[in-house]
């Protein structure tokens, strides 16, 4: 069992810390940080998570047994009048709680967050296309591949490609 609970400026370095690569960071927060992570783009990142009309919600996620945050994920481009977002920033960031299940588990307190607390339409999210267990807990969760986008985000000399993925609220809510 996972809690999410605020993201806030006292974990700062323990994300810097779970960031040791270039392409770790690409990996788990895509474009939107550059390596190496530091204090300075995390307090523009927490930014947009405060005020009356947030564009984010960044949440540190604790195990429920022992109270240690184990990771973190955001649920950011929050839409109202459209009723969107897009889940960001799925990490694990703890390599002693990687494949016992809390991913899917942080997903499926995302989506309750997004449809039943903020009566969201729609989910969407990015994966890289090599990430096959990210896609397979996401295909999991309900998410449907919507495309896929070749060599899109450049990493070193290479080039990455990445599966858009979506959600529907009706398909959260189909009996299943």
């Amino acid at each position: 069992m996972i809690e999410l609970q605020p993201f806030t400026r006292a974990d700062f370095r323990r994300l810097i810390d779970w960031s040791p690569t270039p392409e770790f960071l690409m990996q788990w927060a895509g474009p939107y940080f550059t390596f190496p992570l530091d204090e300075a783009q995390l307090g523009a990142y927490l930014q947009g998570a405060e005020g009356d009309s947030p564009v984010r919600r960044i949440f540190r996620v604790a195990d429920g047994e022992t109270g240690t945050v184990i990771g973190h994920i955001e649920l950011g481009l929050i839409h109202l009048a459209h009723g969107s977002a897009t889940v960001h920033r799925v990490l694990i960031g703890d390599p002693a709680y990687r494949g016992r299940g809390f991913g899917r588990e942080m997903i499926r307190k995302i989506q309750e967050i997004a449809f039943d607390e903020m009566n969201l339409h729609r989910l969407e999210l990015v994966v890289f296309d090599f990430n096959e267990s990210a896609r397979r807990c996401y295909e999991k969760a309900g998410f449907k591949v919507e495309g896929h986008h070749r060599e899109c985000r450049r990493v070193g000399e290479a080039y990455w490609s990445i599966y858009w993925m979506g959600m529907l609220e009706q398909e959260w809510r189909a009996p299943g």
